[in-house]
């Protein structure tokens, strides 16, 4: 991964979940978030529950609640969704708040809200306790196809040499006069995008050339050699919240 690239959401600490290997703390997200979509959504006590533990995970990995919060706006357009299904639904309606509103569109628009959220805030928890780097590693040592995960590696290689360029492009613009607030100066804009993406493309071909010169074979080095791989008490630790989630999803199948 040669030189460093910025870590937009990486919360930089010494906890004891920042300090787990990257790949038990993968399949531990994985694991939760699937439990979570297999409760039903009628079972709202069980959404407190995973709410509690996604808590108590990020007080152990020393994230502030507001970090979580406002990275998780992310997902306000399927919110803006959420809110209308239950005027946008058929079949039973009740009054609420001096509106008809769709049962069943209550039971989606609160299905979507809870478990996107819980799983938006459990993969904000990966990405805050995991560097990019890390996570690549972890995808590697769960047998992840190599060319996604060589893919992903030189993609966060170039993302800031791209950024950069682009940069640079911004300040080349401006200093001759162009100002993108204007609708019809968006031609110039278009022109900079499309000489960007050549330029990036040209830069591939020729690190790819190079890499060819250098014996490539189509298989990179194994990123994760020379690092610890997880033992058995770590995913064992890891192991408690997906575990103490699939409980909960089983027992709100059953009273379900």
């Amino acid at each position: 991964m040669g030189a460093g690239h910025s870590q937009l959401l990486y919360h930089r600490s010494d906890s004891p979940v920042h300090r787990l290997p990257p790949e038990v703390k993968i399949t531990a997200m994985v694991a939760f978030t699937l439990a979570v979509v297999a409760t039903p959504r009628e079972a709202l006590w069980a959404f407190g529950g995973y709410a509690v533990l996604v808590a108590v995970v990020a007080a152990v990995a020393r994230v502030r609640p507001g970090w979580l919060l406002r990275r998780s706006l992310i997902e306000l357009p399927f919110v803006l969704f959420a809110f209308a299904l239950p005027f946008l639904g058929v079949g039973e309606r009740v009054e609420l708040l001096g509106l008809s509103v769709s049962v069943d569109g209550l039971y989606g628009a609160w299905n979507i809200l809870a478990k996107g959220t819980l799983g938006v805030l459990a993969s904000l928890l990966l990405a805050a306790t995991t560097t990019t780097r890390d996570l690549i590693v972890g995808l590697d040592r769960l047998r992840c196809p190599q060319l996604l995960t060589q893919i992903a590696a030189f993609m966060l290689r170039y993302l800031d040499v791209l950024v950069g360029e682009a940069r640079r492009m911004r300040v080349a613009r401006l200093s001759r006069g162009d100002d993108p607030r204007f609708v019809w100066q968006l031609r110039g804009f278009a022109t900079g995008v499309g000489a960007l993406f050549l330029r990036a493309y040209e830069r591939g071909e020729r690190v790819y050339l190079a890499m060819l010169s250098r014996g490539y074979t189509g298989r990179m080095p194994q990123m994760g050699q020379g690092t610890d791989a997880a033992t058995a008490g770590q995913w064992l630790l890891a192991s408690t919240v997906p575990a103490v989630a699939a409980g909960v999803a089983a027992t709100a199948l059953v009273l379900t």
